[in-house]
């Protein structure tokens, strides 16, 4: 093989801690050569993003530093080239892509200039030249419109177009090396499918080479040809791409494999990095007989939720004296939800999944049809009545943090609900009962006095849930819920989701754009697009035949992982 291009060697990176300096990155070494895609995969915490920063010189200054090894690009060691040398480093021969488009773009400037900015710092080219380079480079990256396209804002446009530009920053200066953090997770899997193929198509005709970092193996293996998997800071397992799929050596790996939701088997619990290390998996299947059986009993009752050619349109108004336009964000949609079921519900952004979970929750009303529940037209109820409804169906929100008071301890927070229902005889009650339930999603009573900032993203989600359940409602909206966790923290979570439906008899509405965990959560699917319903049916039937091309697209483009 050629020379490596980039060669890492016994690299140790360490933070300022009371006390002194503590490793994060310990000892790690390994190669990319011209030409490659080298996938890092690992969860939050690992290190993966942290040893990425240090190849570009963006470690934060006094609070960390490389205290061993060397990062050598191209025959130089990184770590000893002075602030100026580093510059022209970045972005000329370095760049990288970063997970959260809207963070890294500027509001306040357009696009296009964003573009043409690189090119101005970092080449000779005029301003008029550097507005023609941002075009084609708009045409490159496939973005629709380019000349369009250049005089819009971030906020005006969708968050695949933004990922779009980012990669059009990062490749102006025509780098050798691209540094791809995460930059698909918050995606829909279309629009995530489509980065992955640009990345390729344009990694195949530039030949530069990309490290690509995901916490999702599955989709490493769609792009990358090698891999290296990284836990607590040090690299556990690497190899070519098939060999760690086909034959994973450490559990880790293993582990990291198995906790996604295969969409061949249904797993009645999903195993987690701890089964793995611990060696106590449970390999339980629900079979189809099971499904059938539950589901002749559940589709046999009443349904505890109907929604019928519920609309919800919103207006705009063009101009000062302009007229209105009316925009159907769900259009004429109608389903029956049954006590103790899941219904999944899928769709790229957009296409009005949440907007349609908002009108059942009544935080935005529709504008025609009925939603019944219990029979009971929900949205014809007054003030007092809506506070009673809100205590039957709650919702779990995608980002917990921003949804808990970071200046009131977790315990409370959880309280707090229960305090407006008028639940339980007294603020003791309510306590013990808090702990109960702190205990119940894997936390503990000595978190009750503890702050939102004190836990991690999964710890924050399960918070989320505890105060979810703490008013014992029938109905559970869950909104993008595990989009954000890494894949086995999101195990550890839709495992816990399973266990209180079992043990309280919830009924989930299950909003996701993951189809993989859509599918292993949920016994019915609605497929979503542009307001309208394009499929409703079984989960595994749906999977396993679908009826209508936008579905067929849709699961198409579920990462397959090492086929």
């Amino acid at each position: 093989m050629s020379k490596p291009l980039l060669s890492i060697n016994n690299l140790e990176i360490s933070f300022k801690r009371e006390g002194g300096y503590n490793a994060v990155i310990r000892n790690i070494s390994y190669d990319l050569h011209e030409n490659e895609i080298l996938g890092i995969v690992g969860e939050s915490g690992s290190g993966k993003s942290v040893s990425s920063l240090a190849i570009m010189g963006l470690l934060p200054a006094h609070i960390s530093k490389i205290s061993n090894g060397t990062i050598v690009f191209q025959g130089k060691n990184v770590a000893n080239l002075n602030e100026k040398e580093v510059q022209n480093l970045r972005g000329n021969e370095i760049a990288m892509i970063f997970q959260e488009p809207m963070s890294s773009l500027n509001p306040s400037l357009k696009c296009g200039f964003q573009v043409q900015e690189i090119l101005l710092q970092h080449t000779k080219l005029s301003s008029s030249d550097t507005k023609a380079e941002t075009l084609s480079l708009f045409e490159k990256v496939k973005l629709p419109d380019p000349q369009i396209l250049f005089e819009k804002y971030p906020h005006e446009i969708s968050g695949g177009q933004k990922q779009r530009v980012m990669i059009a920053m990062a490749i102006a200066c025509k780098p050798q090396l691209l540094i791809a953090d995460e930059p698909t997770t918050a995606l829909d899997v279309t629009v995530q499918k489509e980065i992955i193929q640009l990345l390729k198509d344009i990694q195949q005709e530039t030949g530069m080479s990309i490290i690509f970092i995901s916490h999702d193996l599955s989709l490493v293996s769609e792009i990358a040809h090698r891999v290296l998997v990284m836990y607590q800071g040090e690299i556990v397992e690497q190899g070519e791409v098939k060999q760690i799929f086909k034959n994973p050596k450490h559990n880790y790996t293993k582990a990291l494999i198995a906790s996604r939701p295969s969409l061949e088997v249904r797993l009645k619990r999903l195993p987690t990095i701890q089964d793995f290390l611990n060696d106590n998996i449970n390999s339980e299947i629900v079979t189809p007989k099971n499904r059938a059986q539950f589901h002749e009993k559940l589709y046999n009752q009443q349904p505890i939720l109907e929604v019928i050619n519920v609309e919800k349109e919103y207006f705009s108004t063009a101009g000062f004296f302009g007229k209105k336009s009316g925009f159907k964000a769900v259009n004429n949609v109608s389903f029956k939800l049954y006590e103790g079921e899941t219904l999944g519900l899928v769709g790229e952004s957009g296409c009005g999944k949440s907007t349609l979970g908002n009108a059942i929750l009544q935080l935005d009303k529709a504008t025609a049809g009925q939603i019944l529940y219990r029979g009971q037209d929900i949205a014809k109820l007054g003030g007092a009545e809506i506070k009673k409804l809100r205590k039957e169906i709650q919702i779990i929100f995608q980002d917990p943090y921003s949804s808990l008071n970071p200046r009131i301890p977790v315990g409370k927070a959880i309280m707090e609900p229960m305090q407006v229902h008028g639940l339980h005889k007294n603020d003791k009650e309510r306590k013990a009962k808090t702990i109960e339930i702190l205990e119940r999603v894997g936390l503990g009573g000595d978190f009750f006095n503890r702050y939102p900032h004190e836990f991690s993203g999964g710890q924050r989600q399960r918070i989320g849930i505890a105060r979810t359940i703490a008013l014992q409602p029938k109905l559970i909206v869950c909104d993008e819920s595990v989009s954000a966790l890494d894949i086995s923290v999101q195990a550890q979570v839709l495992n816990l989701l399973n266990e209180l439906k079992e043990n309280f008899g919830f009924t989930y509405i299950f909003i996701s754009h993951d189809l993989a965990v859509v599918k292993y959560m949920s016994d019915q699917v609605l497929v979503m697009n542009k307001g309208k319903i394009e499929e409703i049916a079984d989960a595994d039937e749906l999977y396993a035949n679908p009826q209508n091309e936008y579905t067929k697209k849709l699961i198409d483009a579920i990462p397959k992982g090492g086929s």
